[in-house]
């Protein structure tokens, strides 16, 4: 057993060292620049991805409010508010984590931030309503449409004091809390603002508990259902809020509750994506505490198993990896987990090393700081074309890269090559053929390979071939900090 740990790590080590340097400034672009693509509503003068077109504008319209904006989550056209405040979030925590790599590119990350950000403040405008989704998810799949040309039903769903959702309201608190400090010096009155909303909605989503699945699960499920309980979120949230204000009320809400929730966080201590905030919270929480070794249980260890279940060399690996090296958790959308583990795991790596800190896992293995950087880059640099395929999973970078997404936009003629409109199932032919996207959805990273580093490239193969935000968000934030280090 320990040759073959002894192999796959050096298999590992031995690819990032023989792998060419990356242009990690030129990929960090581009993975700001797909949020442009996925932009619904009214857009401005200063888009740069053209072939993108005004969208939604009535989104709202049914319920009386204006809830223009926002981003569809993937290749489809519904917005979906769970995993997109999870999105904001993830930006938010890449540029507050990472932004002396960002150079040019730091106005292009805020932006897409508050492109966000101004949507979800309209979701939860009213006291004790929040708007968590626009769109019908049936309806809108049955049909290979442009959002330029949707028809199918733009009905907005809300949770309310009577019919709760604790975890996607408690997400989009987080989102607002961590780009209120985005925001802190170039618009304090919008930061300001967006605190003070992260909040209201915080103190909405824990005062009013229960899950969105019982009240909208016909119409969230099972695209974003919540499988991990609300607990996870209320204490991401908090989190956020005590980052963002250093309140005593919400470290005493997070030391509380993390005991409360003892349960939950324990059962998924290694699970981190737009359902799973519980290896994220040990890791947030863990800046706080490591000055204080009175205050290490439990957020030290439990942020310390987190590694350890993850680091291929660990006696304590609980995850998977690919024969080329790519961690490996589902058969679905597979990055997302690659990217929002990875960042964990390099930003853990940074505050253990100004803590002057090692994880030891057991059985004479202990982890590094440069050790969990190294990880981080190897998984990046698969991404980007250090794979048995030789191809990048971003759309736009590199010489070979995804030629057929499953995303409607970039997929069907853009309205300025083909402005008559493309009704629902006109579509259809454009889905199914083998030609290439005739739109280029840079910076789009797809959900990757199989767990045999296969990848087919093939629309219809949702699974392996779709874009989403909560895919590209923490990447953002690792090809910034090795856009600044390259050769660590």
């Amino acid at each position: 057993m320990m040759m073959k740990v002894a192999a796959f790590l050096g298999m590992m080590m031995s690819s990032a060292v023989m792998a060419a340097q990356y242009d990690y400034g030129d990929a960090l672009s581009k993975s700001i620049l797909f949020f442009e693509g996925q932009r619904s509503g009214k857009l401005p003068s200063s888009q740069r991805m053209t072939w993108r077109k005004d969208s939604a504008l009535q989104d709202g319209a049914d319920m009386g409010v204006d809830l223009v904006g926002g981003y569809y989550d993937a290749g489809d056209n519904v917005k979906y508010n769970f995993p997109m405040a999870y999105s904001t979030t993830m930006l938010a925590w890449s540029v507050l984590e990472y932004r002396k790599g960002m150079g040019s590119d730091l106005q292009a990350a805020m932006d897409a931030i508050r492109w966000s950000t101004d949507y979800l403040l309209k979701a939860t405008a009213k006291p004790n309503l929040v708007f968590v989704q626009v769109g019908q998810a049936q309806a809108d799949h049955n049909c290979w449409e442009r959002p330029e040309d949707m028809d199918t039903p733009r009905t907005a769903f809300a949770v309310t004091d009577k019919s709760p959702g604790s975890e996607v309201s408690a997400e989009i608190a987080a989102a607002l809390a961590a780009a209120s400090m985005v925001f802190k010096k170039s618009d304090t009155p919008y930061s300001t603002l967006l605190l003070q909303r992260a909040s209201q909605v915080f103190e909405f989503a824990d005062k009013f508990r229960g899950s969105y699945n019982d009240s909208l699960g016909q119409w969230v499920c099972p695209w974003y259902c919540d499988y991990s309980g609300y607990q996870d979120e209320l204490l991401w949230a908090a989190a956020w809020l005590l980052k963002a204000t250093g309140q005593p009320l919400y470290w005493n809400y997070v030391k509380g509750n993390i005991i409360n929730f003892r349960p939950q966080i324990e059962r998924a201590i290694s699970e981190f994506g737009w359902d799973s905030k519980h290896a994220g919270i040990n890791v947030l929480i863990s800046k706080f505490v490591l000055k204080n070794i009175n205050n290490f249980i439990p957020y030290i260890p439990y942020a310390d198993k987190f590694v350890c279940n993850v680091l291929p060399e660990s006696p304590l690996r609980s995850v998977s990896y690919t024969p080329g090296g790519l961690l490996y958790k589902s058969s679905i959308c597979n990055i997302q987990s690659t990217t929002s583990i990875s960042f964990l795991i390099l930003t853990y790596a940074r505050y253990l090393k100004k803590s002057k800190r090692i994880v030891d896992c057991g059985n004479g293995v202990t982890l590094t700081p440069t050790r969990l950087m190294q990880f981080a880059k190897t998984q990046v640099n698969y991404i980007l074309g250090s794979n048995p395929a030789n191809m990048s999973y971003m759309v736009g970078y590199g010489e070979r890269f995804p030629q057929r997404i499953h995303h409607r936009g970039s997929s069907l003629p853009s309205v300025d090559q083909h402005p008559q409109r493309i009704e629902c199932k006109e579509g259809t032919p454009y889905f199914q053929t083998g030609n290439p996207n005739p739109n280029l959805l840079i910076g789009a990273v797809v959900g990757g390979p199989d767990m045999n580093d296969k990848f087919y490239d093939d629309r219809v193969d949702a699974a392996h071939s779709e874009p989403t935000t909560y895919v590209n968000a923490p990447l953002v934030g690792l090809l910034a900090h090795f856009n600044k280090h390259p050769r660590m």
